[in-house]
């Protein structure tokens, strides 16, 4: 079986009944929602669905066509960088997937998007069409109020849609690997620490490797909003570590933190053998973990 993975994001998390609709939209069968959350400060909702690879893609076809019928970017604002109704849509493989497979899905999904529903797609990631558009800080330079003063420049023509921007702005479509967003709050609401915070620990500054960081005000608590692009490479546990160790320098302590979305049990894993000093720890040494593949691999419970 060919199973992938989306984790749309959906620049309204305020207006539920939107959000609701959203989700109702995406739930084609075959396509299963795994989770949703939404943020009033970032007024933005991020949806994870998993089903087989054309299931996935007709839901998201019509999420992304309600997106633009009830977002307009015009009247929306948030904490949160977006470019679109629908800012982004990661394809992510699974199971019997590979990634360049993914990323002749999200080429696919995004020419329909702009061909059917007349919106400016730009692809990045692993799907991106030239080498300035992987990252996606870099295609979402500006937000929406300036890509519709620039799009009609040569280096900012979309890959799919009209060359022009409407109140559901553009969407960017792309294929990468598992990434955990995660949140770390401190016990202050000055932003700037936060954002003193994040520039240090980010990759692109000079920081953690596969970290990309962004310093926030949220709920009047500063916050340090990150995408672990490689969670092997850099663990949330080693990040929290690093933020603490940051946070006291400037004399501010974490309160706590955020998952958005889903991780992956290779990670809490990872992170409880640090804590506990024991680096054996494996899924093989869960009892839950230790059951459920007792029961896959059909072994009688007596002899």
């Amino acid at each position: 079986m060919q199973i992938i993975e989306a984790v749309p994001n959906f620049s309204e998390g305020q207006r539920m009944e939107v959000v609701d609709a959203i989700a109702a939209a995406v739930q084609q069968p075959g396509v299963r929602l795994l989770h949703r959350t939404s943020d009033w400060d970032h007024n933005r909702s991020v949806l994870t669905v998993a089903g087989e690879p054309e299931a996935v893609l007709a839901g998201l076809f019509r999420a992304v066509a309600v997106a633009a019928e009830r977002i307009d970017l015009r009247q929306q604002r948030g904490v949160h960088p977006r470019l679109g109704a629908t800012d982004v849509v990661p394809l992510v493989p699974l199971e019997g997937v590979p990634l360049d497979e993914c990323v002749a899905l999200a080429r696919r999904l995004g020419r329909r998007i702009g061909d059917e529903l007349g919106l400016p797609v730009y692809f990045y990631e692993a799907a991106a069409s030239r080498p300035e558009r992987r990252n996606l800080a870099d295609v979402r330079a500006g937000e929406y109020e300036r890509l519709a003063e620039e799009i009609h420049l040569p280096q900012r023509q979309p890959d799919c849609g009209p060359a022009s921007v409407g109140p559901a702005g553009a969407v960017i479509v792309g294929a990468r690997p598992f990434l955990i967003a995660f949140n770390v709050f401190l016990k202050s609401n000055d932003v700037t620490i936060a954002k003193r915070i994040a520039r240090s620990i980010r990759e692109s500054s000079g920081g953690l490797p596969a970290v990309k960081a962004l310093g926030l005000l949220v709920n009047d608590q500063a916050q340090v909003s990150m995408n672990l692009v490689d969670f092997r490479i850099t663990p949330p546990h080693a990040v929290v570590a690093r933020i603490a160790a940051e946070a006291r320098l400037l004399g501010v302590e974490i309160d706590h933190s955020e998952l958005i979305g889903l991780l992956p049990q290779d990670a809490l894993l990872a992170a409880a053998a640090h804590a506990l000093g024991l680096p054996s720890l494996g899924a093989d040494r869960v009892v839950e973990m230790a059951l459920r593949r007792a029961i896959d691999a059909g072994i009688p419970d007596s002899l």
